[in-house]
């Protein structure tokens, strides 16, 4: 074999390829407008400015939104005062370049056609842009940087195309803001339970937060057997089984009531998770489920509920140590693929944060968990529910209702959550008090017992957007379950 066969080829740079456009089909689009206003409406809802390849067609559109957005008229005689008068295109002055596209364009009906046209070749455009950046990165990266994180960056990149069909964000008007601020009071006057979040079932939380706020990140903690996982599995579950959507027009799915729930389970296997919500349905003991101490009327009831479950769009990771850049990631294409309205992490002390520098600071590494779980639920427009312990100074004084400083950690946690909730229950500590039978203590004891028995509190402790305060709840130990709370003798059957 010669020695020229052993001679590397260098890496040849692609020719210069001018990026995919079609400026027939943007001036057919400007001209079907400039003739009937109603072309503008057919594309507005997806089409914006930046889309156009050529930035003077770009600045047209511009023109003609603001113009009808103010319920005026937009053609070549009220466009031309907004363009230099000095202004040639092609040979031709501003006012006869706009004569002449509305002059050749004689219906609307392909308006959407065009409009789709163009708006594709602009994702192609992007698509090209990420992919030089991604080309560049990769060669131009320091020798110690993290493969993963170019990925990540790509991913993200990638799923504000495919979700957002925003490039590049930037700012929005207070105009627009305002626009969203009264269709979110729209939905809570439309909807059953007057909530302009996403409803969690339980009706005293809901009356009490509005349901879960999308972007909002909401915290969920207590000390271990107070419930709190509990808490979050209830919520998720009757979420995804009060989820129904209707199709809209260009095919996509619009939730009418509840949402599709991504769960990342750090602490428990998926097949464990599923145990709790087959328990707390089935009205089977998880316990039971477990040791196989069940009897056939037991065992039939948990198939017929496996049989009802298996449907709902609930999505478990059960990856341990994941990383907050890992989890958005996931969540990202989840939502890309089958859509998402809600996340759940159980829970964040089992996380890692991305940079090595963090990990190494372990209040440091929480405050980038926070901060990303939060920037997170901005990005999707979620809501992120995520568990977190407590420190053991609560079991160090007599008032062992949590407060926000037991958070560990608690700087960072505290700093980004919108909401705060804790799970308290007198029972648990009642449990391991009891004095001596036969005492007028145990008698007493037993007075609180029964008053404290089945009875939970969830306490908000914070609440960027509404007020704090306490909603006293029922909980099922047995069945792991949280419910509105009721009076006693309307309590459901209880396993002593």
């Amino acid at each position: 074999m010669s020695e020229a066969a052993f001679k590397l080829k260098p890496f040849e740079a692609p020719p210069y390829r001018e990026p995919p456009h079609n400026i027939e089909a943007e001036q057919a689009l400007l001209g079907a407008m400039l003739i009937n206003n109603d072309a503008f409406h057919r594309v507005a809802d997806f089409l914006k400015a930046n889309h156009f390849f050529e930035p003077l067609h770009g600045g047209i559109f511009e023109v003609i939104s603001e113009l009808i957005g103010s319920n005026k008229v937009a053609n070549p005689i009220t466009l031309k005062t907004f363009f230099p008068a000095t202004l040639i295109v092609a040979g031709m002055s501003i006012a006869q370049y706009l004569a002449r596209l509305a002059a050749e364009a004689t219906t609307i009906i392909n308006a959407v056609d065009y409009g789709r046209t163009v708006y594709d070749l602009a994702v192609r455009r992007e698509l090209i842009r990420i992919a030089e950046d991604m080309l560049n990165g990769a060669f131009e990266a320091p020798i110690d940087s993290i493969p993963a994180d170019q990925i990540q960056h790509a991913e993200q990149l990638l799923y504000e195309i495919a979700e957002k069909g925003r490039f590049g964000g930037g700012f929005e008007t207070f105009e627009t803001a305002l626009d969203s601020a009264i269709d979110r009071a729209a939905q809570a006057y439309q909807s059953d339970g007057r909530l302009s979040g996403l409803a969690t079932s339980l009706k005293d939380l809901d009356a009490q937060m509005g349901g879960l706020q999308p972007t909002d990140l909401i915290i969920i903690a207590g000390r271990p057997g107070m419930g709190k996982t509990s808490l979050a599995t209830n919520i998720a579950f009757n979420v995804v089984s009060a989820y129904d959507a209707t199709q809209q027009a260009d095919g996509s799915l619009r939730p009418v009531a509840g949402g599709i729930v991504a769960f990342f389970s750090l602490e428990m296997s998926s097949e464990q998770l599923a145990t709790r919500v087959l328990s707390e349905q089935a009205e089977v003991p998880s316990s039971s489920i477990r040791r196989g101490a069940i009897g056939e009327t037991d065992f039939s009831r948990l198939l017929d509920h496996r049989q009802k479950m298996r449907r709902l769009p609930l999505f478990i990771d059960q990856t341990g140590a994941l990383s907050i850049a890992q989890l958005a990631a996931r969540a990202r294409r989840l939502k890309r693929q089958r859509g998402l309205h809600l996340i759940v992490v159980d829970y964040i002390q089992l996380m890692q944060g991305r940079s090595q520098r963090a990990t190494q600071n372990r209040v440091q590494e929480i405050t980038e968990i926070t901060t990303g779980l939060k920037a997170l639920a901005k990005e999707l427009n979620v809501p992120v529910v995520a568990l977190s312990q407590l420190s053991r100074g609560v079991e160090n004084r007599d008032e062992k209702r949590p407060q926000l400083s037991d958070l560990r950690e608690s700087g960072s946690i505290e700093q980004d959550a919108d909401v705060v909730l804790f799970v308290y229950r007198e029972e648990y500590y009642l449990k391991n008090k009891e004095p001596k039978p036969g005492t007028d203590d145990h008698l007493t004891w037993e007075s609180e017992m029964r008053d404290a028995r089945g009875k939970a509190e969830v306490i908000i402790a914070k609440q960027r957007h509404g007020p704090t305060g306490t909603v006293a709840m029922t909980f099922q130990g047995e069945f792991t379950r949280f419910f509105d709370l009721v009076e006693d003798s309307r309590l459901p059957r209880r396993s002593d």
